[in-house]
């Protein structure tokens, strides 16, 4: 990761000074890249084809957080969804606020500016509070001041502490988000689409990763996802030393305990007994109705 030169103020330790040192300019998209520990995902989706179209009627209101790159041009530490609009819209340059930041700040800042995100994936937030937390403890080994958008000092309190109460959330749950750092990708993304459940997918974490390869099999095996329980149990049978493919096949293959007490109809296969005029309610109504009178005429045959 290139790294800036530090300001008098930030050898001094003063990171606050050092956020004043803000410079605007307009520059070229060409001097433009993006930081390196960037994690937030950027697609051309239909909210980007919504910034671009507001790019090109009003411009872009908030300014890109860059930093100078000793390697030469800029690094972007916030602005990246706008850079790409800014891009797709054909400007040729962007307004920019020039901070000095070395890489803790910088990662911290980045972090702050994406968290809150209305859409954020649950892998973006394990590696975001990951990197975050990390950039905090460097400091805090400096004693530096934490440099966040709140503007906190670490004042006796531990990061996790600092983090959480700046995010809104428990240390804990902090906690739990950056164990699935430790998952492998194709599990990872698995939570991401939200086939495996976060809680499951917490506990999956703490398989080695050739248990979580098989693990994937042994899914692919049952045709099914993990429930909380089924993940503790293969969990337990990690720490026990009996994980493997066949022990993680019979855990996958149970009969989960929500299957037990829910029956599916499928739309499609009921359909061709009904009028085409029957609405669902009136399907579901003939049905417990002849389920009615089916326990009934039971009923009466158990009597006789």
């Amino acid at each position: 990761m290139a790294k800036t030169k530090a300001t008098e103020s930030q050898k001094n330790g003063s990171v606050e000074d050092a956020a004043v040192n803000i410079e605007h300019l307009d520059l070229k998209l060409s001097e433009l890249h993006p930081f390196e520990g960037h994690l937030f995902k950027v697609l051309d989706d239909e909210l980007m084809e919504q910034t671009v179209e507001s790019i090109k009627q009003i411009g872009i209101l908030e300014p890109l957080v860059v930093r100078p790159d000793t390697d030469g041009g800029y690094e972007v530490i916030s602005g990246h969804r706008r850079l790409r609009a800014a891009y797709l819209a054909g400007l040729e340059t962007v307004l920019v606020q020039v901070r000095n930041m070395d890489d803790d700040q910088a990662v911290i800042f980045m972090v702050d500016s994406n968290i809150q995100r209305e859409t954020i994936l649950p892998s973006e937030r394990a590696y975001a509070y990951k990197m975050k937390l990390e950039a905090m403890n460097h400091q805090g080994e400096r004693r530096d001041l934490t440099y966040s958008q709140l503007g906190n000092k670490l004042d006796g309190k531990k990061s996790s502490e600092i983090m959480a109460e700046e995010i809104g959330t428990s240390k804990n749950q902090i906690f739990r988000y950056i164990r699935l750092t430790n998952l492998i990708p194709e599990i990872l993304d698995q939570v991401d689409e939200g086939k495996i459940k976060f809680n499951p997918a917490v506990e999956l974490s703490y398989l080695k990763p050739d248990e979580q390869k098989e693990f994937l099999e042994a899914m692919d095996y049952a045709q099914t996802t993990p429930s909380l329980s089924q993940a503790q149990r293969i969990k337990n049978m990690s720490q026990e030393g009996i994980c493997n493919l066949e022990t993680m096949c019979d855990v996958m293959n149970e009969i989960k305990k929500d299957d037990m007490t829910k029956v599916t109809l499928d739309h499609a296969t009921i359909r061709k007994y009904f009028p085409k005029s029957y609405t669902p309610k009136q399907m579901q109504d003939t049905i417990i109705r002849l389920l009615d009178q089916w326990q009934k005429k039971r009923q009466r045959d158990i009597e006789r």
